[in-house]
């Protein structure tokens, strides 16, 4: 039988109130707070606290506080990767980011969801939803990336934006739901 972090993982529905769960997001809390709360010149006591709670991240990670994220250890970034004022990622599910990614100030990535049948919602089950954005990407001020959701190579997002399916690489992209405005050339 699997465990509820198990199931979470491997995108089945679980119950998020598991003790073992709720043991690591508060883990995950305790460490943002003390993230949060670090002063700007601070910067090594910071990248010690950010690599304790992201510990699968690449080399000149920036993160602007305040920063939230559920657990931190299923986020995966690449070299080089920024995130801008008041980002939150709900990380039940893998959240792998490539080098060089730039993510706006408020940006919300979701790789939570929740059951559509009410009976299922009712009993606190949920799942997640990996998410993907690839190498050089650039998510615009408040752009919400839904669970499921695959951003390609070199792609764009405008603020604003919701992404609700797959954008390929090479392009711009905004709007609600988000689609594809015209390609990049490189």
């Amino acid at each position: 039988m699997k465990t509820e972090k198990e199931k979470m993982l491997s995108g089945e529905l679980y119950n998020a109130m598991d003790e073992e769960l709720s043991n690591e997001r508060l883990n995950a809390r305790l460490l943002i707070k003390e993230i949060n709360d670090s002063r700007e010149d601070e910067t090594e006591k910071r990248e010690q606290l950010i690599k304790q709670l992201i510990p699968n991240s690449g080399e000149n990670l920036w993160i602007q506080v305040p920063f939230y994220c559920d657990y931190g250890s299923n986020i995966s970034l690449g070299e080089n990767v920024y995130f801008n004022f008041n980002c939150i990622v709900l990380d039940v599910a893998a959240v792998t980011i490539g080098d060089r990614t730039k993510i706006g100030p408020n940006v919300q990535i979701y790789t939570a969801t929740h059951p559509i049948n009410y009976k299922e919602r009712s009993e606190g089950l949920e799942s997640g939803k990996a998410i993907t954005l690839g190498e050089d990407v650039w998510l615009g001020g408040s752009a919400i990336i839904c669970p499921g959701v695959t951003i390609g190579d070199r792609t764009v997002i405008g603020s604003g934006s919701v992404v609700t399916k797959d954008i390929p690489s090479d392009v711009f992209a905004a709007g609600n739901p988000c689609k594809i405005i015209r390609e990049l050339k490189q």
